[in-house]
């Protein structure tokens, strides 16, 4: 049971401590588990820990769907738990393909909270120290009703806020583009004092009523004044004028977003805080006014036992090693044993070794592991195209228009096969219409081609001469699409709170939707260099 109250003296006394911390973790996680029909069969009832590294396996979803599936299924929790599974989470779908369940208890509710209470002491240290006020926090959470698995398991005040922020950067953009388009009616409703009559949520209405309290034409007014300007560069500084912070999940795929918030924002510092999944909580950014590229977690380590596999193992699962045995500047997957019924599961995360706080490592998210572009044997990962979308915003700039939203997919379906980006753009200006300039995105398309790495470039052709790699095209869709491939994964069970928009498409039902939505197509007219 893990206590409410503490300080940070706490976290430096766990994080000097990691060792111990987690054997005596895998102890019990051991002594709660070692008797489920999963671990029984490598363990036999044990819990010592050689044992446990010599006979459990790593495994991946598939490995253990079967014994989840059968307990969302009615059958009892000791099957893989040896506590009681009251709840199942959904990942999302949108990294690889396909949604998983993964179990828990109120255990978990309990370790999020406290993760989240390490987040408010770190981020109140530092506020302190640069002087900034205290405050409120809006967070924008997108939620839905809960679903049940089979068995029945569930499954503004504007003058104080000084920090805004959402679980994932995408879900900040998608409030602010929400708010650009309903800014008129909120400004009545806050007017009048009453709430829209569509919105029909009794207690949505029956909470907003409470906040607005009556008619506020003044209040009203202020919104109104800020939100009629012709460019929405700065709306959140404009709106929240003493919010110092945006905090949401900007690393790995959320990158994409950070030039739109930067221009929503006037470039306020933007913050990762808490590194978790669907599987585990994992850590917390110590160092929460870091930049975004430099955004590093520190594990907690009695969260969940961690062991960590290289990404150059080379099928040698004996090289895995335990949180304080990993090494500076190497590359690692994580692989997780929790409470809650998941053993040496590998997590699918790229993480790099970037620092260390007192004896336990800090890591850096790097890619998802499976995220990839190939159409002959080169390898273009999540990394490599967020990195070469970076060049092109720069681009893009000095063009008056943003990139609010891409995916891409390796087409091959004809020969040369070649990679597809889809990208929906925003004009800078509220009113402005986007204007597609071919020179600018066929210079688009080389710059990304340009950024790919040495084999992509070599394949794709030189001289004049066919590769085996086609030349790159850019699909410029409609405005809202994205929300459209959003609101399709939701509807085949994903949370919209925990959504991501897929680096890569691999489903065909996805595709159409983004095919549905073509305005225009663009390709690279000329072969990358060869040279880095």
């Amino acid at each position: 049971m893990m206590s409410s109250s503490f300080d940070l003296s706490h976290l430096e006394e766990l994080t000097s401590n990691a060792e111990q911390t987690q054997d005596d973790l895998l102890k019990e996680i051991l002594t709660l588990n070692a008797n489920t029909e999963y671990l029984r069969q490598f363990l036999h009832g044990s819990s010592d820990k050689t044992l446990f590294k010599k006979n459990v396996p790593v495994v991946s979803y598939e490995d253990v769907k079967s014994y989840i599936e059968r307990v969302a299924n009615g059958e009892p929790s000791d099957v893989i738990s040896g506590g009681p599974i009251t709840r199942f989470i959904k990942s999302t779908g949108t990294s690889g393909g396909k949604q998983k369940i993964f179990p828990i208890n109120d255990e978990y509710i309990e370790q999020l909270g406290y993760v989240l209470n390490l987040r408010s002491l770190v981020i109140s240290k530092y506020f302190n120290e640069i002087g900034v006020e205290q405050g409120k926090t809006m967070e924008f959470h997108f939620i839905r009703p809960e679903s049940t698995t089979p068995s029945g398991l569930p499954l503004s005040l504007r003058d104080e806020v000084v920090r805004v922020g959402a679980a994932f950067a995408y879900s900040l953009v998608r409030a602010i583009d929400f708010l650009g388009n309903y800014w008129k009616e909120l400004c009545g409703n806050i007017r009048s004092g009453h709430v829209s009559e569509w919105i029909t949520n009794h207690n949505c209405r029956s909470s907003v009523s409470a906040i607005l309290g009556g008619p506020n034409p003044i209040l009203a007014d202020v919104i109104e004044q800020e939100c009629s300007h012709k460019s929405w560069e700065g709306i959140i500084a404009r709106l929240w004028p003493k919010a110092k912070r945006i905090e949401c999940i900007i690393t790995g795929q959320m990158g994409q977003y950070i030039p739109i918030l930067d221009f929503y924002s006037n470039k306020l510092p933007l913050g990762s805080t808490i590194y978790g999944s669907s599987e585990s909580l994992f850590g917390i950014n110590v160092d929460p006014l870091s930049k975004p590229q430099d955004v590093s977690y520190t594990f907690v380590p009695n969260l969940s036992y961690f062991e960590f596999l290289p990404v150059d193992h080379d099928g040698d699962m004996a090289s895995i090693v335990d949180l304080v045995n990993v090494k500076l500047g190497c590359y690692y997957e994580p692989v997780v044993t929790n409470y809650f019924g998941l053993n040496r599961y590998l997590i699918g995360d790229i993480l790099q070794v970037v620092g260390f706080y007192n004896s336990t490592p800090q890591f850096r998210f790097i890619r998802r592991k499976n995220v990839v572009l190939s159409v002959d044997i080169e390898a273009t990962t999540e990394e490599d195209i967020l990195k070469a979308l970076a060049h092109v915003n720069l681009l893009l700039e000095s063009s008056d228009v943003m990139l609010i939203g891409f995916t891409c997919y390796a087409d091959i379906s004809t020969f040369p096969g070649h990679y597809v980006f889809y990208w929906e753009l925003k004009a800078r200006g509220v009113n402005d219409v986007v204007e597609v300039d071919k020179k600018v995105f066929v210079k688009c398309c080389s710059v990304l081609e340009e950024s790919f790495n040495v084999l992509y470039r070599r394949f794709r052709g030189q001289r004049g001469q066919d590769g085996s790699i086609g030349a790159l095209e850019i699909r410029v869709v409609q405005q809202g699409t994205f929300d459209s491939l959003m609101e399709y994964f939701i509807s085949q069970g994903g949370s919209t709170t925990q959504y991501k928009t897929p680096i890569c498409i691999n489903s065909s039902e996805a595709l159409a939707v983004l095919e549905n939505r073509v305005l225009d197509r663009f390709y690279s007219e000329r072969s990358p260099s060869l040279e880095t």
